[in-house]
Formats: C-alpha cells, structure tokens, sequence
C-alpha cells in the first residue's frame, strides 16, 4: 500500500472545458526532416512514400538497401521530396534500415514489411517481457511503447541511456523492461543529458534478450521511435534552498519543485518509507511544490523513490523523485564488517592496505587483527593516486557492506584517515628521531624471542637484525586494533621462531637508552624453512 496526498487544481471545475495537449513534436535533425521514420509495406506488396524536407541535397546509401527493397529515387535536392518505397510479396516478415545523407547528418529510415500484418506491430512491455521470458522473442528489432519509470544515466560522453520502461509508469516486480544503452530519436546520440525525464511515453524499437534474468534490449540496438512528454516534471529538489537530493542524518525538510500542466498533483511516498518521510507542505498552480519532511537517522544510509502524478482527464501522467539520507556510521572490525549484511549501512573501519590490486581506482585489500576484506575502490577514479596511498598505509574508510559474485567486499568507500607508512631498513630506523606519529615498515631476521631483560616473554617483544644492524621490537601483534589475548599469544599461536622472517610496522620510541620500535602491527611473516 502506498500513502497518497492531493493538491487541488484551483482550476479543476474547467477541466471538462480546457483541453490540454500533449507534446508530441520529437527533436529532428535541422539538416533533414522525414514526414516518418518508419515505413510499413502489405504483405502483398506495393508501394508507399513519405516527404523528405531538406536543407541541401541528399542521397540514400545504396548499401543500406536491402535486395527486396526498391527506393526512388536515390538522391534529391534541397526543398520537399517524395520518397517511395517499393516491394514485391513477402513470404516472411522482413525489415531493412535505409540511410538517408544530408549535410554530414544521417537521417535512418526503418522500412518493415510483415507477412503476417500490414501495420507496424507495437508490443506493450507486457508483451515484449513474455516474449523474453518464452525464449520467443528473435534477434530482430521489435517495436515496444512504454512509459519510462525509472532513468539509470543518460551519458552525453558516450551518447546512450540506460533506463526502463513499463505500461503503466510504475517500477514494479517483473513489470518493467530495460532499454540498454539505446540512442536517442532516430538512432542519434544523446548530447544534453535530459531529452527525456520519467513518465515521457515512448515507442522504441531494439533487440530483445534475456541477460541474466534481466529483460532488456540488446546493448546498443535500441533507438526512440516516438516520445510524447509528460504533463508533469520534477524540475529539481531542494533542502534550504540549495539544490539537494541528500538530506543530512538529522533529518529534515525536502522540496520537489515540480512543472504541471495537467489537473493537480498526487503525490505517493512508498510503504517501506513512510516510517521516516512524509508530506507536511504543498502549493498549486503551474509550478507547485511538495515539501516533504524526514525524520532523524539511527541506521544507515536510506533511499526512496517519490512518485507525483496528474491527469488531463483522459490519460494519467507521472515523475519521479529520488531522496536520500545520510546515515549514522557504525565503527567496526574486519571480522564484524564481513560478519553484516549486505545493505545500505555505512561502516568505518581502519587498518593496513595489504596490497593494491588496481591503483587508478583504488581497489584494495584492508586487513586488521580480525580479518581481511576487499575494498572495491576508495573515492572517485583517481583519488588513490591523488591521496599517495599505497601498500602498507594505515587507513580509516567508511563504506557499504556489498558482495560480487558470493566475495564480501567494502564499496562506496570514502577515505576519512590515512597514516602514511615509510619503508626503511633497520640502520635507518635506528637514526631516526623518537615521534609516535611518523609510522615505518621495517622487515628483519628474527634473532631472539626474548625481552630487553633477556627473560621469555608471551608479548610478541623481539629482536630482529638485517645481519648488521639489530632492533628491539616492543610487542608484535597480529594487526592493527589487536587488543588483550590476540595480542599476548601472537608469536605462540603462530609458531614464529628465531630465523623467521618477519615485517613489521610501528613509531620509533627510546626507553632507558634502548631503541625500540612501538606499535608492533605484523604485516607478514615468513618461516625461515619456507621454500
């Protein structure tokens, strides 16, 4: 069930009275304008033309005619033309793509000629879904019409979308189909990033497969047919008169400042959000606002999806709205991070970068006294490098618990703390000056297990020496944030023995004359009868 709210149209005693008309003029090349851009032919054969208005002369693509198809005429000047296209009788159904040139522009003309139907066929998402799930659908090109529900990206950079579709505008169970990285109005590129928002109808033409469960048009097959707009848009949202779709943990007032031309707006907060938003403020006219309030986050980041509708009186019309909430951060271990759920739940946890499996996007392996995970990418692309991390970095990241393919892993990570480890020798460490805030890594041979007064010890206190140089290592520990019993049995649990190779990262201190290194966090060891 979802919650609804209205806002009265002052002018809806005239709805009966005022009709409001649809958008329906899609955006055209300046360079050439068809009167259709998809032809259909009688299974019969025969002939049909569209008008061609150009700017300059123009030719069709011979390679772009298929053999049962016959264009006339092939070229033309600038001005309004007649195009014809011709066929014998069809046997089976079949399609072809003809290119029309002008201007260095490329107009597509999609020609089908069905031995079943004289019409194109335009399959509703019902349909086009059942066809997918029936392993019915073909590898050709089909027309579906739907109303977008939800946009993943519209990329001018590479001048697709990504987004769904569905018959009644809802983002539902099963009920949607994904357009997938399609082009825009005749098979052109996108270029602003808004040709269409959610609840524009469309007819799209593309491929459909099944990928991974997944109904959806093949990568780059689909192209806009049709598109008719929307009666109502959300222009943006706002929190303190900022633009703004994030609200802060402790809540707050949100405004959908929303453009309408048909009678009133609904508005529908869904089910799963109504225990921490809602709608307290509304205005009227043509371009009302929802002003929606949240209440204080305990958890972890939270999302949802808020639809508004309206009507001309004959058709209803949707857009939608996604807001977002910061969440209150759990500090934990590895070992309790990898131990929750995958959600939206932000965790910060420290410990040492391990190994870098890609720098440019900061794809990481983090590991603490507990347990190790994966870190799919610290930042925006770049920012690893940017920041100088690298292997060995002690490092305080805030993330998601996320999975890929059964592996836990940390994604979304923000890097909110970093102590920069040096790699140094023994003989360097020793001339350094005593400062718990500069951290090195020092790798030496394990010469004894005894403590500086020469007696057994059960705290990891070492000496290690590059055959020259000897070091006192005050307490060694499995890693970063080891506390009681997992620091004391360390070296005894693992069987570390004199002439084991060891790695290890802490401050330099002096006690008494004696050098030490402080903080013992293990980064690895190796036994000495390794191969």
């Amino acid at each position: 069930m979802k919650l609804r709210y209205f806002i009265p149209s002052l002018m809806a005693v005239l709805a009966m009275l005022v009709s409001c008309s649809e958008d329906n003029t899609p955006t055209l090349l300046s360079e050439v304008q068809v009167s259709s851009s998809y032809v259909a032919l009688p299974e019969a054969g025969g002939s049909t033309s569209i008008t061609v208005t150009a700017a300059d002369s123009w030719s069709i693509s011979e390679a772009s005619v298929p053999a049962w198809l016959t264009v006339s005429p092939m070229s033309g000047s600038a001005g309004a033309s007649t195009l014809t296209f011709s066929a014998g009788t069809a046997t089976e159904s079949q399609t072809g793509e003809v290119l029309l040139n002008c201007g260095g522009k490329v107009q597509r003309i999609n020609v089908l000629q069905y031995a079943e139907v004289t019409d194109p066929v335009i399959l509703t998402v019902a349909e086009a879904v059942a066809l997918i799930k029936a392993n019915a659908q073909g590898d050709k090109a089909v027309y579906v019409k739907g109303i977008v529900c939800r946009i993943q990206e519209i990329s001018p950079s590479y001048g697709n979308a990504t987004y769904f579709i569905s018959d009644d505008g809802t983002f539902g169970d099963g009920n949607w189909l994904e357009i997938y990285r399609g082009k825009w109005l005749n098979g052109a590129n996108f270029t602003k990033g808004d040709e269409f928002s959610v609840g524009d109808e469309m007819v799209i033409s593309g491929v459909l497969i099944d990928y991974n469960g997944t109904p959806e048009t093949n990568q780059g097959t689909a192209e806009v047919i049709s598109i008719s707009k929307s009666l109502l848009k959300c222009d943006s949202l706002t929190v303190n008169g900022v633009i703004e779709s994030t609200l802060p943990v402790e809540g707050g007032d949100i405004v959908a400042n929303l453009t309408c031309k048909g009678n009133g707006v609904a508005v529908e907060v869904p089910a799963e959000a109504q225990s921490w938003l809602g709608v307290v403020a509304t205005t009227v006219g043509d371009t009302p606002t929802v002003t929606l309030h949240a209440q204080p986050n305990a958890g972890g980041d939270r999302t949802t999806t808020v639809t508004f509708k309206t009507t001309d009186g004959q058709k209803d019309y949707t857009a939608q709205a996604t807001i977002n909430q910061k969440g209150a951060i759990i500090d934990a271990n590895v070992s309790e991070f990898l131990a929750a759920e995958v959600g939206e739940t932000q965790y910060r946890i420290k410990g040492v970068i391990q190994s870098v499996a890609n720098p440019t996007y900061g794809n990481v392996y983090l590991k603490d006294f507990s347990g190790e995970t994966y870190v799919y990418g610290i930042g925006s692309k770049g920012d690893f490098e940017a920041a100088g991390l690298k292997e060995g970095d002690i490092v305080t990241l805030v993330g998601k618990r996320g999975e890929y393919k059964g592996s836990a892993q940390m994604t979304g990570a923000q890097l909110e703390e970093v102590i920069s480890v040096t790699d140094i020798s023994i003989a360097d460490f020793l001339q350094k000056p005593d400062d718990k805030g500069v951290w090195y890594r020092v790798t030496g041979t394990i010469s004894s297990l005894l403590g500086s007064n020469g007696k057994e010890n059960d705290y990891g206190n070492l000496y290690i020496t590059d055959g020259t140089s000897e070091l006192y290592v005050y307490g060694t520990y499995p890693g970063w944030g080891a506390t009681g019993d997992a620091r004391k049995f360390f070296i005894a649990e693992n069987g570390i023995e004199v002439g084991d190779q060891i790695t290890i990262i802490g401050y330099k201190d002096t006690y008494k004359e004696l050098v030490e290194l402080c903080g013992g966090v293990c980064f690895g060891f190796r036994k000495a009868n390794a191969e």
